[in-house]
């Protein structure tokens, strides 16, 4: 059974950089042919898949954080980090990792994390 856990500062100022790191347990971040993904959901509104680090280490972004948005590992603790920087108040949400098939999201994760809450404010 694959768990993910994602841990990190609950709470960032605007104009910062928010860094969550997901903790992966029951299988390798390195294993063929899996893509671990960032997806956040602000309140009231979807899902919305923001990339992924490949079972090789490649990268992919959406393209409307891309600019922002970098996703790093570690395969030493078999964990891998979102940096999403020069945040603002729209980025208050609940951000999740989870693991999926597909280089580019949505759809298609078989295994999440329990979600953790992010606020951005002064």
């Amino acid at each position: 059974q694959v768990q993910l856990q994602e841990s990190g500062p609950g709470l960032v100022k605007p104009s910062q950089t928010l860094s969550l790191t997901c903790t992966v347990s029951g299988g390798s971040i390195t294993t063929n042919y899996y893509y671990w993904s960032w997806i956040h959901q602000p309140p009231g509104k979807g899902l919305e898949w923001m990339g992924a680090i490949a079972y090789s280490g490649s990268t992919y972004y959406s393209p409307s954080l891309k600019s922002r948005t970098s996703i790093s590992r570690d395969t030493s603790k078999n964990q891998f980090t979102l940096q999403l920087s020069s945040v603002t108040p729209e980025d208050t949400a609940v951000y999740y990792c989870a693991r999926g098939p597909f280089r580019y999201g949505p759809g298609g994760y078989d295994y999440w994390g329990q979600g953790t809450q992010v606020t951005v404010s002064s």
